[in-house]
């Protein structure tokens, strides 16, 4: 192509004219590519921006009843409610999200949405959980009838541990429950259960072993325990009356099982006065 600019026949005027038409040129075609490519950018980000969606359904136990109280939370996010009465409910999410379903007793659930707008849900009973028996009172129930404050520490998780009585072996294992020694060798450790409720502090629980109540079990064994139950409010421990208002540890010692017999031994010792040599 040849340039006007090189015609020296030409007037100025048309000369700058055409400079002038070259430069605009130039800087449209450099200026298009920038356009179309931010434009491309922000035309694939609201693509791959996954829409919200309105996802509405029923929660359901084994029986086909509704469940109410499930709580159904955006996995990832705080965003959440829970069922109606009749085990209903409404969520915005996104259409690419994953719902978790949850309640006390039942197996968790998560369920990718997938764009769909209606999930039904079956929830599965904890049967590990609630199959669980407590001791409470002279009896036991089972912790799905239980509606009364009980904490429960197997044997297992005592047995190997550096302590002298089974009393020092809750230490930290059950909440709402206080042990404190003073350091004397075969003291008895001080135990509070849910705070001190009286002003001389007098507010030892009774102990009862298996269905004999007394008030000192340092020299029970932590190797013979099967179970420590300890009743700390109220109606787990109405039964006992006044003697249990200040909580009640129920322990459950170990019985002959068929099976290979184990023969183990372990010995502590204790000394009350200083030794004079």
């Amino acid at each position: 192509m040849v340039s006007l600019l090189h015609f020296p026949g030409l007037p100025r005027c048309v000369k700058q004219l055409t400079a002038l038409a070259g430069l605009g040129a130039v800087l449209c075609a450099g200026s298009a590519p920038a356009y179309a490519t931010a434009e491309s950018a922000a035309i694939a980000a609201l693509a791959q921006t996954p829409a919200d969606i309105t996802v509405t359904g029923r929660v359901i136990d084994e029986t086909g009843g509704g469940l109410p109280g499930v709580n159904v939370v955006v996995k990832g996010t705080s965003n959440g409610t829970s069922t109606d009465p009749e085990g209903r409910y409404t969520i915005t999410a996104p259409d690419n999200g994953t719902l978790v379903f949850s309640f006390v007793g039942y197996n968790p659930q998560e369920v990718a949405i997938g764009g769909r707008t209606t999930i039904d849900i079956n929830l599965a009973p904890n049967t590990q959980a609630l199959g669980e028996v407590v001791v409470t009172g002279y009896g036991t129930q089972s912790k799905r009838d239980l509606t009364g404050a009980v904490a429960r520490v197997e044997g297992t998780e005592i047995v190997n541990q550096p302590v002298q009585t089974a009393t020092q072996a809750l230490q930290g294992k059950i909440a709402g429950v206080q042990i404190t020694n003073n350091g004397a060798p075969n003291s008895q450790p001080v135990v509070r259960i849910r705070g001190t409720g009286t002003l001389l502090a007098g507010a030892n629980p009774l102990y009862v072993v298996d269905g004999v109540q007394t008030t000192d079990i340092r020299n029970l064994s932590n190797a013979d325990i099967a179970t420590i139950d300890v009743l700390k409010d109220a109606s787990a421990a109405a039964i006992y009356g006044v003697r249990g208002a200040n909580g009640v540890i129920i322990i459950t010692t170990k019985q002959g099982k068929e099976g290979k017999p184990v023969l183990s031994y372990s010995a502590t010792g204790a000394l009350s006065r200083r030794l004079v040599w």
